[in-house]
Parts: C-alpha cells; structure tokens; sequence
C-alpha cells in the first residue's frame, strides 16, 4: 500500500470553537469475528439498522419467502474477498477492505435508499464521503453473468454506465441540487478511457449543503423488465459531517500535515501557519495510547511499538483542535 499524506483541514475529522465534524467509519461498530457482515433476520420486515457520527443507517431483511435474504438498506463488513464473483460474495467490497485498509466499511443495497440523520438543531454542510464498487456488482460488469451484461458489450464499444445519484432531503422537500458518481462508466469514445471503479475515491457532497435526509438512487444502462440488471450494490466509509454552532464566527481549522500513512517506525507531524501544542494518541475504543508535547513546526512521533492497526491522532494548538485516522504498518 502506497504511503499517503494526509492534510487535516475541514474535510477531514476536525473540531473547533464553532463546527463539529463527524465521520462515520464503521470502525467501531460490534461483528462477532473476522470475514463476517452484519446480519439480522430476527426481526422480518422492519428497519433493524445502526447510528453513526449522528446519522442512522437504515437495514431491512426479510424472511417472506421462506428464505432469509437482504431487502435494502445499509449494513457494515470486515470481508476482504475481492476475487469471487456472484451473490454470494454481496457484503465485500472490491478494494478489499475499508478506506486505507481499515478493518470495516459499510455495504449499501437497493435501488433507493434513505439514511437520516438524528434532529440536532445546528445547521450542517454534508462534506462527502468515500466510495468504492461491491465485489459482486463490480465483477458482474466486468465479465457479465446470468443475470447483468458484461459492460461495453463483446466487442467493448457500448455506451454502458453505472451511476449513484444522492440528492438531499429537507423538512420533506427534495432539493434541487444533487450530486452524480459514476461507479463504471463507459461512455468515452476511446475505449481505453472505460473505467469500473475498484478504489477508494471522494463523493463531494458539499453542494447539497443542509439536509435531514439523504436519497442515493442507482441506475444502470443495463435494464430489463423488471428494472436495474446490474446488481444494486456500493460500498461506502469515512461519510463526513461539518456541524457548525454559528457560520459568522467560525474559527479557521487547525492545518497541518501528518505523514507517512500507513506509518511505521515514525508519524511525523508538521504544521504550516502555527505550532501544534500536544498530540494525543488513541486507539479506536478510544483509550489514549500516548501523550505527546510538541515544541516545533516539525514533530516525529514513535509509533514502532504500536500494534499493527487503526489509531486516531488529536492534535492541538490553543483552542484549535484536529483529528485524523491513521494506520500502523
């Protein structure tokens, strides 16, 4: 995995006097043990969904038919098959873990799906989030199956695409604003261009501004009879909220950079405009690790005893606060 180098602005998980930004990443959510999803049919029917950085994630199975199948709706995974096609690999994505290998991330299924977020009473700008094709709808474009067509056709040359349309939700109107993701698209007349997405990239969904609710609706070039062929899945992480007090008096975002990631013997961390007081290290319960003071513009942190995994950097300087994920190699 290539080292990345991460700048903490707004965009990332970052506090201050006047905005709060939440970030769903799955991470700490309950799954019994490794290559596993999160499934419940003890309750038919009805939205047996989870909450997340103020956002809940609606899930609904059913039994109606005698079997017990996945009806729509959001859930969250560790499975790291990439390779295996067919329904049932459905709960893994195509990147083979979550955004910079961490250890989950959530499945998305249906056409249409909703996710709401808890009433708060502060306004909020829905910053994004990142996405990734499922394996299953990913491999299914890729070389076609009983059910889907393989995308561009036999000889490669037709105008397929795959698209998720997310569109918000406000005291029950639909904004006019939205905001289109191609998850494949093949539509460039040079056909070395065609692409189907199997990597982490950033949705920006700043432009819908405030919602209570979001829509994502997937569409598919290759339609039947009875709607979309092309199997209804993405996968998503890191999904990103600004909650802001007031938007007069906002205090500007602590910026820094924190590299390499993944780490190994050393995370450095270096500011642009002013010192970073103290660094604190947690793990993802959040136990504090370690404590750092830091007395300079450039600060390398030890991180050779750390636990291969997933750990949150806070960073502080005054009433400036910032942090961010990173992984530990």
């Amino acid at each position: 995995m290539r080292n990345l180098l991460l700048l903490v602005f707004a965009g990332l998980v970052t506090y201050n006097s006047a905005a709060q930004t939440k970030v769903a990443i799955f991470d700490t959510l309950y799954l019994s043990q490794a290559d596993t999803a999160y499934v419940n049919f003890f309750d038919p029917g009805q939205d047996v969904g989870f909450d997340e950085a103020g956002i809940h994630f609606p899930c609904v199975y059913d039994t109606t038919f005698g079997i017990n199948f996945w009806d729509h709706g959001f859930t969250y995974s560790n499975k790291t098959d990439s390779v295996t096609s067919g329904y049932g690999n459905q709960y893994s994505a195509k990147a083979a873990g979550g955004y910079l290998g961490s250890s989950k991330y959530a499945v998305v299924y249906g056409s249409v799906n909703y996710l709401y977020y808890e009433p708060t009473g502060l306004p909020k700008t829905i910053s994004g989030f990142y996405i990734t094709n499922n394996t299953y709808a990913y491999n299914s474009m890729r070389d076609g199956d009983g059910f889907s067509k393989k995308f561009g056709g036999a000889t490669g040359v037709d105008d397929d695409w795959f698209r998720l349309t997310v569109r918000g939700i406000k005291n029950g109107q639909v904004q006019t604003d939205s905001v289109d993701f191609y998850l494949a698209d093949f539509r460039d007349p040079n056909s070395a261009n065609d692409y189907i997405v199997k990597d982490w990239q950033w949705v920006d969904l700043t432009s819908i501004g405030d919602a209570d609710t979001l829509m994502f609706r997937l569409q598919s070039t290759d339609t039947g009879a009875f709607g979309m062929n092309t199997p209804a899945y993405f996968c998503m992480d890191n999904f990103t909220t600004i909650f802001t007090n007031s938007v007069t008096d906002m205090t500007p975002p602590l910026r820094a950079k924190v590299y390499p990631n993944p780490a190994s013997d050393l995370l450095y961390v270096e500011t642009e405009e002013e010192e970073v007081s103290s660094a604190s290290l947690y793990d993802l319960t959040g136990k504090l690790m370690q404590h750092f003071e830091i007395n300079d513009r450039k600060h390398a942190i030890p991180t050779s005893e750390l636990t291969p995994g997933t750990y949150l950097l806070r960073l502080t300087s005054g009433t400036k606060k910032a942090t961010i994920r990173f992984i530990k190699q």
